[in-house]
C-alpha cells in the first residue's frame, strides 16, 4: 500500500507541479500571493518547483522499496503536519509565507499527512509469526 501511494501521490504532486506554472505566471517565484490552481489553491512558482520535489521523491521512494516507500511517506506526511499546524500563522502577508500558501493549502495539507503518516505507520508492516505451540504432554 505504501508503494502505491507513493506512485499515486507522487505522480499527482508531479502533475500538480506542472499545473501549477499555468497559473503562477505574473506573480513574485516566491511570494504572499499566487495564481489559484482549481480556483481555490495559490500557487507561485516555488510552491510549484516544491510539489515536483515532492512528487519525485514519492515516486523515487516507491521504485527503490517498501521501506523507502514507508520512510518517505512517513517524512513528507510529518512535514505536511508541521506545515499545516504551521500554516494558519504564516499564511496571508507574514514573511515566512514564502509559498503562496491559503486556507485551502492548510486543508489539503492536513488530510494529506493524516493519510500519509497513518499508512507509514500502519500498512505493510512485516507480519511475525506466532509461536508455535508447546506440547503439554510431558514423557
Amino acid at each position: 500500500m505504501n508503494r502505491t501511494i507513493g506512485y499515486a501521490f507522487g505522480g499527482v504532486y508531479v502533475l500538480v507541479g506542472l499545473l501549477g506554472f499555468t497559473v503562477s505566471g505574473g506573480h513574485e517565484a516566491l511570494g504572499h500571493e499566487g495564481g489559484k490552481l482549481l480556483g481555490i489553491f495559490e500557487v507561485n512558482v516555488g510552491h510549484n518547483v516544491a510539489h515536483l520535489l515532492i512528487g519525485v521523491a514519492m515516486i523515487a521512494a516507491a521504485r527503490a522499496s517498501l521501506k523507502a516507500a514507508r520512510v518517505t511517506n512517513g517524512i513528507i506526511g510529518t512535514a505536511y503536519l508541521a506545515l499545516a499546524a504551521a500554516g494558519p500563522f504564516i499564511g496571508g502577508e507574514h514573511a515566512l509565507n514564502i509559498l503562496a500558501l491559503n486556507g485551502a493549502d492548510n486543508v489539503l495539507h492536513a488530510g494529506s499527512a493524516l493519510l500519509l503518516i497513518g499508512l507509514a505507520a500502519f500498512a505493510d508492516k512485516p507480519r511475525t509469526r506466532a509461536a508455535a505451540p508447546r506440547s503439554t504432554v510431558s514423557a
